[in-house]
């Protein structure tokens, strides 16, 4: 960043009150229309009369125009701001050319690694690569890099290396700051170095691109925008006027001096220099424990984060890192980040303000066609097939599960949709998705039933620091009210050729609690015989780390849950969902967990282990063996992490303790708790006894083993 302090002294970007998204003056290039179908090559542009782009998208997923892919949202929103829009899909990427498709845009790259992470889309928890893609045609794999917003950033700067190069979606969000990459089990610098991009947009970020697009229009630079709310920027100085909070170490002296501000001097010649060069005042330092203490405006202060060169080196400071970062993601209160990496500081504005209801609908009654881009034919797009006839009706989620990544991308705060708006979409769903069979696949968001649920006081909301709203307990601020939900499922069931509306979202089952009537709604007309869930565990201390409630919750749903399916005079049944080797559970917690399942009669078929994610304070835990949700000290709890692969696979297996694949692993296993009473053929036994038929059948494994080895030696 080139800019001056005397232009980086006041943030108007950090505003609370932003413009309406729908309420910008349009662009002249809104006299060309709206386009069927956003541009993928130069015959498209010229069939719509254009000479050029004035903004090009290039995405890691096939191009399917529906509000559920990103690319779509942020093409179709641009669009009606009256910028040209163009996509580059799944471009080949070992050279530039791909990238030249649609010539030079007038403003900017804008990058997305896709619905998904690049490499979670690729990899397996066990680090084995998937055989197949859901969103691309076919279901092809090997369409997209690994890091591909990095891969794709490159290519763009080598086509047109003036370009301004925005990056954002999940990939560019979640790797914001310096973040753990399980895939090379290292600590990787922030996003925006590695892919040498100018600007990052994190979270769901119409506002922040709406913001920068007509900015850019009207002649500004991007460094002029250092202070746009929801983005992140490389500083190569710090803003005057400003205080800066210390919070680079985790254990400070008993009695904190003042820290020596560096541009107080004594010599006479050095304060004239000084006072010469700039006359606006200096940065403040406080040290993070004296904040309390200090006089300084809240709203021209940041927080210094350990420097990438430390958290590399120190798994605590990183937990530390992390800790501050989510404890600084309310909107409305949350201060900027800085974090030095190298020579150059990367600044990390506060999250964008939440999009109000009539803005939500904006954006989700843009002109969508519904469909994949005709250049892919029949081509089967399994995520398209999976999301064509669901409706998302709300974004954000105040559950604060450590493992899940939708809150550090969309945030706590709830922002719901219109009733009228979903309806609207569930008409344009009958009346425009070929072969619609009557059916709405889903309607809910990234939980079913937080729809309308928000802090109760407003003023409490913008003061709030809490990492979930339900944990550990449920906040008495927030509103538990579900009958706005409640009447949307029943104007949904009155739509004119809608046969049956399922809720296939995650459903926060200990929140449901607090209203039976919307338990008993769901369950009567909305469930088709399984309801999945997710408890994830049995116990209390693994719980404690997932920041999810007791198993009890559990209980007294599946109580409900059977009471209303008997009167509704169905049979149905609940689908919970566990985790297995999540940090902070040990192998006694899977057994204590296995045999909850067997006392409960589960067979799970499907099975997950902890996926460490960038950014989620789980993988925090995973890396440091610390605990982030507490203060981090060096003298800290040691968490139990499982590394190795064989600590996973065990893990995995106490949940499938009915395969007998399994049973060898974990008879050496409860052995080793002591709790060999375990084996047996009695119904308070977890697993049989070895078995000669087992036995031999082990010998023969053993034996193909050591005749492979032999074969490749």
């Amino acid at each position: 960043m080139t800019t001056t302090k005397a232009t980086r002294s006041i943030p108007k970007g950090h505003s609370e009150n932003p413009p309406k998204l729908y309420s910008y003056p349009k662009y002249w290039a809104e006299c060309f229309g709206t386009a069927p179908f956003l541009p993928m090559s130069k015959q498209e542009m010229e069939e719509l009369g254009w000479d050029s782009c004035d903004i090009i998208i290039v995405t890691a997923d096939a191009y399917v125009d529906h509000p559920s892919f990103g690319m779509a949202v942020v093409g179709r929103l641009l669009e009606a701001q009256g910028f040209r829009v163009g996509i580059i899909s799944q471009p080949e990427w070992d050279s530039s050319e791909a990238f030249t498709v649609l010539g030079k845009p007038n403003l900017f790259f804008g990058i997305t690694g896709g619905n998904m992470d690049s490499l979670i889309n690729r990899y397996t928890a066990d680090l084995r690569m998937r055989s197949d893609d859901a969103y691309t045609p076919n279901a092809e794999p090997g369409k997209r890099p690994d890091r591909s917003v990095i891969v794709y950033s490159q290519r763009c700067r080598e086509a047109y290396y003036d370009t301004p190069i925005v990056i954002g979606g999940i990939e560019a969000s979640l790797r914001r700051i310096a973040q753990y990459d399980y895939w090379s089990n290292k600590v990787r610098r922030s996003i925006l170095v590695d892919a040498n991009a100018d600007i990052l947009l994190f979270g769901n970020a119409e506002r922040a691109l709406a913001e920068l697009a007509h900015q850019l229009a009207n002649g500004k630079t991007v460094e002029e925008l250092w202070d746009l709310r929801g983005s992140a920027l490389i500083a190569n100085e710090i803003p005057n006027n400003w205080t800066e909070i210390d919070s680079t170490r985790i254990d400070w002296p008993a009695k904190i001096d003042k820290i020596p501000n560096p541009y107080d001097f004594h010599n006479k010649q050095n304060v004239e220099k000084t006072t010469n060069t700039d006359s606006a005042s200096p940065v403040k330092i406080i040290p993070l424990p004296l904040q309390r203490k200090e006089n300084f405006d809240p709203k021209l202060s940041y927080i210094r984060l350990p420097s990438f060169n430390k958290v590399i080196n120190d798994a605590a400071l990183y937990a530390h890192a992390s800790r501050v970062l989510h404890q600084e993601a309310n909107p409305y209160n949350g201060k900027a980040l800085v974090q030095k990496h190298g020579t150059q500081d990367v600044w990390v504005n506060p999250p964008p303000i939440p999009l109000e209801t009539d803005e939500m609908d904006w954006v989700f009654d843009l002109p969508y066609q519904r469909k994949p881009h005709p250049s892919y034919g029949n081509a089967r797009i399994p995520a398209y097939d999976m999301i064509k006839t669901s409706v998302n009706i709300m974004r954000g989620c105040f559950g604060g599960c450590t493992f899940c990544s939708i809150t550090e991308h969309e945030g706590r705060i709830i922002q719901s949709r219109s009733e009228d708006s979903i309806i609207r979409e569930i008409e344009k769903i009958r009346d425009q998705v070929p072969g619609f069979t009557g059916t709405i696949s889903d309607l809910g968001g990234p939980t079913a039933n937080m729809y309308k649920l928000n802090c109760k006081s407003p003023t409490i909301q913008k003061s709030c620091k809490r990492l979930s709203c339900v944990y550990p307990t449920i906040c008495k601020h927030l509103n538990t009210d579900h009958s706005p939900t409640t009447q949307l499922y029943r104007r949904a069931r009155s739509v004119p050729g809608v046969k049956r509306v399922a809720v296939a979202s995650g459903l926060r089952y200990d929140l449901a609690l607090k209203d039976p009537e919307y338990i008993q709604e769901l369950v009567t007309h909305h469930v088709g015989g399984y309801l999945k869930i997710a408890p994830e565990h049995s116990e209390d201390k693994t719980l404690s780390k997932m920041m999810k409630p007791g198993i009890s919750a559990y209980d007294e749903f599946k109580i409900l849950f059977d009471k209303f399916s008997k009167q509704a005079g169905k049979e149905q049944y609940l689908i919970p969902y566990f985790i297995a080797a999540h940090p902070g559970c040990n192998a006694e917690d899977m057994m204590n967990l296995s045999l909850w399942l067997k006392q409960h009669d589960f067979k799970p078929d499907q099975v997950q282990t902890f996926y460490p994610s960038p950014m989620a304070l789980a993988t925090a835990m995973y890396y440091s063996e610390k605990n982030p949700l507490e203060k981090v000290r060096y003298k800290s709890e040691k968490l139990n992490v499982c590394k190795e692969l064989d600590q996973r696979r065990l893990q995995k297996a106490f949940l499938r303790y009915h395969d007998e694949k399994n049973w060898p692993l974990l008879r050496k296993a409860l052995k080793e708790l002591g709790r060999s009473d375990l084996i047996g053929t009695g119904e308070k036994h977890l697993i049989p006894p070895d078995s000669s038929s087992e036995k031999r059948v082990g010998k023969k494994r053993s034996h193909k083993k050591s005749s492979r080895g032999r074969n490749r030696s």
